[in-house]
């Protein structure tokens, strides 16, 4: 290589680098915050209920606060997910029968919020739904929600631990096992989740 391509090469190399540096430098400075890729890393799922707020059907705000010291059951679906569509019933009927109890269930709807509301005012629902956004896609994967499947249910005790999560249609049995374990059971009697569901 001649000398004048060499000192070309070594030229554009240079202009690079320092380009590459002061602009980093103004990013830096600037405030803005770096963009890292979407998918958390393993240390960064969360293991409690995490601060958010979503748009109900009506378009208010309702933040996760809300339920606060109840056994809170996430469901993640959508209107044209014929698995979310069976096990939607036995969701409502748990609702119906653990509700008292302390237990509440939250839909988070993954569609078009018309879509949303014309299918609840098709099949009523008996617990809050609320409307999802790119944010709540991504809450679901930091909730374990990996594959970013519907249905997809999380369950976080009273203390808001996370303490089940799945992909994929729930069973009843399934979910049964799951919230005998987190209601108060009285010493010498069966748990009551599990008669209640299933009617």
């Amino acid at each position: 290589m001649s000398p004048a391509k060499v000192a070309l090469v070594a030229l554009l190399a240079a202009g690079i680098s320092i380009g590459t540096a002061v602009l980093g430098e103004r990013w830096l400075s600037s405030g803005v915050p770096l963009m890292w890729p979407r998918t958390p890393a393993p240390g960064a799922q969360f293991t409690t209920l995490p601060n958010f707020s979503l748009p109900d059907l009506g378009g208010r705000e309702v933040a996760s606060s809300s339920w606060a010291g109840q056994v809170l059951v996430i469901n993640y679906w959508a209107s044209w997910c014929p698995p979310c569509l069976r096990e939607m019933p036995m969701l409502i009927r748990a609702q119906e029968a653990l509700g008292p109890k302390g237990v509440q269930f939250v839909g988070i709807a993954l569609d078009r919020a018309e879509d949303a509301r014309a299918f609840v005012a098709q099949y009523p629902v008996n617990y809050p739904v609320l409307i999802g956004n790119p944010d709540a896609v991504e809450l679901s994967r930091r909730l374990g929600n990996r594959l970013q499947g519907l249905p997809f249910t999380v369950i976080f005790d009273r203390r808001g631990r996370r303490v089940f999560s799945r992909t994929g249609e729930l069973s009843t049995e399934e979910l049964k096992a799951q919230l005998d374990g987190l209601l108060e059971v009285t010493p010498g009697q069966p748990p009551e989740a599990s008669a209640e569901i299933q009617s």
